[in-house]
């Protein structure tokens, strides 16, 4: 593939366009209806299942399943207690920071539409100087301008309204792509574009090819692990995002030595089948595709398990998009990783044999 931008104007169109559309998690069917009208060019056929997952397929008849996938949903906040005078107080819906909340703005989600909100706090001036007290779960509350408790559910606004924030995507610096929800819309996103690649350059596959948008990631991996039993794939690519360790406050000797810019992250990890990381990494070196590495304990938190120890086990590998700012509202990645990452993915499926095992035990 030239080395020139594979990131046409459309493309980026429709990653702004998806971004900004919100979808928490358990709500993620009008972000699906997105990405499936961008898909529907490149792929044969759709399946979808009960909980939204969506997935396009190439060569949907053959018998031999390859899967790439990302994840859909974003963390949110649900709505938990409205207080008489009008208060809202908050529960997680995945991995919500309680730090980042205060005076913030929010859209809460109604049957009415979306309700203005903001993350109020006290006044610099009135907290208690002696002791600074901080965010917590606890003590973080949305205003939306009413004075009573049946004001607020006049709007339309009773506990289980899912809190989403309005912050809309940005470039800084003309290849920094800036947005809340890049982990991990950015996945569907690029599968999406090896789908299209596939299309345009007229590869033909030897297997079916499952580009997979699974719901639930944030809660438990919860989409995956009902859509890898649906599919019952031979092998799974997943995509993801991972920390960029060189900012500020972060332990290198913990979580790795990963940078924005440097190329796609792949993951050693039980349950990435050592072959099939091999063979991306040679890819990568082949196609002279730049990459960084990183290991995982126990597991890689993400829907790499799901299908890795699924169907009496699938061969599994993990291609992550090093982040900054994981799960605020300003995640930051690389536009030459995005383009690297769908490159990485590309070139690998092609190098995939049809029935391939990757067995250990090969005689």
């Amino acid at each position: 593939m030239a080395s020139k931008s594979i990131l046409k104007k459309s493309s980026l169109d429709f990653l702004e366009n998806y971004l900004n559309n919100a979808s928490p998690t358990g709500y993620e069917s009008s972000g699906q209806k997105i990405w499936m009208d961008y898909l529907k060019p490149y792929v044969d056929t759709f399946i979808t299942d009960t909980y939204g997952t969506a997935v396009g397929i190439i060569n949907p008849e053959a018998d031999y399943k390859v899967v790439i996938e990302g994840h859909a949903d974003e963390i949110s906040w649900y709505v938990n207690y409205i207080t008489d005078n009008g208060l809202i107080y908050v529960i997680r819906n995945g991995g919500s920071d309680h730090m980042i909340a205060p005076s913030k703005r929010v859209n809460i989600h109604t049957k009415n539409g979306i309700v203005k909100g903001v993350f109020g706090w006290p006044a610099i001036h009135t907290r208690n100087r002696g002791k600074e007290e901080g965010a917590r779960i606890d003590n973080i509350f949305i205003d939306c301008g009413c004075e009573t408790k049946e004001e607020v559910e006049k709007l339309g606004v009773h506990v289980g309204c899912v809190i989403t924030y309005p912050d809309d995507f940005m470039v800084l610096n003309e290849n920094k792509f800036v947005c809340r929800a890049i982990d991990n819309r950015i996945g569907g996103f690029m599968i999406a574009e090896v789908a299209r690649l596939l299309h345009e350059n007229k590869k033909k596959l030897p297997f079916g090819l499952y580009i997979t948008n699974s719901v639930q990631e944030e809660v438990g991996l919860r989409g995956a692990e009902m859509i890898t039993k649906t599919i019952r794939p031979n092998v799974a690519i997943v995509t993801d995002v991972c920390h960029d360790s060189t900012t500020p406050m972060i332990d290198k000797k913990i979580e790795g030595d990963t940078q924005i810019g440097k190329g796609p992250v792949v993951t050693y990890a039980p349950a990435v089948q050592n072959n099939l990381r091999e063979l991306i990494l040679d890819t990568a070196e082949e196609k002279k595709i730049p990459f960084q590495r990183l290991a995982s304990s126990r597991v890689t938190g993400t829907d790499t398990d799901a299908f890795a120890y699924s169907n009496g086990g699938v061969a599994s590998a993990l291609i992550s998009l090093p982040l900054r700012y994981m799960h605020t509202t300003v995640e930051m990645v690389h536009r030459d990783d995005v383009e690297n990452v769908i490159k990485l993915i590309y070139e690998s499926l092609l190098k995939i044999k049809d029935k391939e095992t990757f067995t250990y035990f090969s005689k």
